[in-house]
C-alpha cells in the first residue's frame, strides 16, 4: 500500500489535531509570524472561547518565562563550576610545583590532587543534572534569592530617587 493509498480517518485524537495544526500553520511559508490579533481570530474560528486563550496565553507565558529563568539559573551554576575549576587547577598546579621542587618527584601532591578533585568531581556532576527533587530545590532557592536581590535593587533606586528629588 503507497502512501497515496491511506485514507484518513473519520475522527482525530486531540494530539492528533494539535499535530496536524501545528504541521499546517509551520508549513505556511507566507505567515512568518502571526500577530496576536491573528491568534485570537484563528481561536475564534476553531470556537475556543476568550477566557480559555487567555488561560493558554497566560501558562504560555509563565512557561517561557520559567524555561527562560531556567536558562539563566543553568548558565549561573556553570558559571560557579568554571571558578571552581579555575581555583582547583591554580591550588593544584602550585601544590605540584611546591612537590616537584622538594622533593624532585610527585609524592604527597598526587594525594592532594586527588583529594581536592572529588569536591569538583561532585559540583561537575551536580552541575549538569537538570532534573530531580535536588535540582528542583537547588532552582527554587536561586529564584527565591534572585526576586529578593530584584526587590531590595528595586526599593534602593526607589528611595535613591526619592532623596535625590
Amino acid at each position: 500500500m503507497s502512501v497515496s493509498e491511506i485514507q484518513p480517518p473519520e475522527s482525530y485524537t486531540q494530539e492528533d489535531v494539535q499535530e496536524i495544526l501545528q504541521l499546517a500553520i509551520a508549513n505556511k511559508t507566507d505567515l512568518g509570524e502571526l500577530t496576536r490579533a491573528q491568534l485570537w481570530e484563528i481561536a475564534s474560528e476553531l470556537d475556543i472561547d476568550n477566557d480559555s486563550l487567555k488561560a493558554a496565553e497566560q501558562d504560555w507565558l509563565n512557561r517561557k518565562t520559567l524555561n527562560l529563568k531556567r536558562l539563566e539559573f543553568n548558565r549561573y551554576r556553570r558559571e560557579k563550576l568554571k571558578q571552581k575549576a579555575v581555583r582547583y587547577t591554580i591550588i593544584n598546579f602550585f601544590l605540584i610545583a611546591l612537590n616537584l621542587l622538594s622533593a624532585g618527584t610527585l609524592t604527597w601532591s598526587i594525594y592532594l590532587f586527588l583529594l581536592m578533585g572529588l569536591p569538583l568531581s561532585l559540583a561537575t556532576w551536580k552541575t549538569f543534572q537538570t532534573q530531580g527533587d535536588a535540582y528542583e530545590e537547588a532552582f527554587q532557592r536561586w529564584h527565591v534569592k534572585n526576586e529578593m536581590k530584584q526587590s531590595i535593587f528595586s526599593l534602593w533606586n526607589k528611595l535613591k530617587r526619592a532623596f535625590i528629588s
